[in-house]
């Protein structure tokens, strides 16, 4: 008994013992040897993440996709969400959803839900040039967990939403070659598998700095095969995002790594992927040059032939490789 007295203090020293003293901008950090990082929420705040923390496995098995809510906005309804509802026709019907418009699908990543910054932000810049419908994926119940639980369940949402899509565009109407999906940081490994499950390949996948922690080598990142045209941009490269190119088009504005102009920190860095894009579907006016090599890209010095970052183009294309470019420090940068 007075052992176990003794120890209790100690126990409760270690339980309650402060974090360590990490770097706001992530400078720390080494992919595969760090163990903390700090992450931005859906709103921007940065939160320390453990990557060794365990997996709640319960949660996991919980919520595998089936708890995924999907919002639809268009034209008619910009701003207040109609809900669809997988296996319910009526929720399309009665709905402002049309087969014969584009569809455009934007995913969130970690620690965020339907109505963090990314998706008004993009979503509004679609309407704002296009008759389209846009789909919301609201996978907050997973994404609000641990990064660790979170990042491990990328794959089940990914296949949950394809099966959505694949019964969606079945009972409302439209056509695969019409699909875009937008996804970012741990989103964008979500819209990188929805096509293990899909009904077809969506013709165009934008991933928006994909996460880089415990993505390195990962068989559930986003890549090549998630569509028939893959674009990535990277603006934390190394840190919060993949700095390795893994799609058909990898831009990397302004070297593709933290800081990008403007920003004081990481995760500043890391959420103007999406800042950019919104930008590039309103205006279209970024335009990367193609680089002979990372090493280029990171440094930009790219003066090959160009292509257009970004925009809402259903069938864009364009050369496979690398792409660097220079913006502004604030929008339409």
């Amino acid at each position: 008994m007075k052992l176990l007295v003794l120890l209790l203090p100690l126990v409760a020293l270690c339980a309650g013992a402060p974090k360590p003293v990490i770097p706001g901008d992530n400078s720390h950090y080494v992919e595969g040897v760090s163990r903390y990082i700090w992450m931005p929420d859906g709103d921007g705040v940065p939160h320390l993440v453990d990557l060794e923390e365990p997996v709640d496995e319960e949660l996991l098995k919980s919520r595998n996709g089936a708890n995924n809510r999907y919002w639809l906005f268009t034209r008619r309804n910009p701003t207040n969400s109609q809900i669809i509802t997988n296996g319910n026709a009526n929720s399309v019907r009665n709905s402002n959803y049309n087969g014969n418009r584009p569809l455009k699908v934007v995913v969130h990543g970690w620690n965020s839900n339907g109505n963090s910054q990314v998706n008004p932000l993009v979503t509004a810049a679609f309407l704002a040039v296009q008759d389209c419908n846009v789909i919301v994926v609201d996978w907050r119940q997973l994404a609000n967990s641990n990064y660790v639980t979170a990042s491990n369940g990328v794959r089940g949402i990914g296949e949950a939403l394809g099966n959505f899509l694949t019964w969606l565009l079945r009972t409302g109407g439209g056509d695969w070659d019409n699909v875009h999906l937008v996804g970012f940081s741990l989103g964008a490994h979500v819209v990188g598998n929805v096509r293990r499950t899909a009904g077809g390949r969506p013709r165009r996948v934008t991933g928006l700095d994909p996460a880089g922690p415990r993505f390195g080598g990962n068989s559930n990142a986003l890549n090549r095969n998630a569509g028939r045209y893959v674009e990535t941009i990277h603006t934390d490269g190394g840190l919060l995002g993949i700095f390795d190119p893994i799609a058909h088009c990898d831009f990397y504005p302004n070297g593709g790594r933290n800081r990008q102009p403007g920003c004081s920190n990481s995760s500043c860095s890391h959420s103007r992927a999406y800042e950019l894009f919104a930008s590039t579907v309103r205006t279209n006016h970024l335009v990367g040059r193609r680089c002979n090599n990372l090493n280029d890209a990171q440094n930009n010095r790219c003066n090959g032939g160009t292509l257009n970052m970004g925009n809402g183009i259903i069938n864009k294309s364009g050369t496979n490789g690398l792409y660097g470019l220079t913006t502004r420090a604030s929008f339409p940068f």
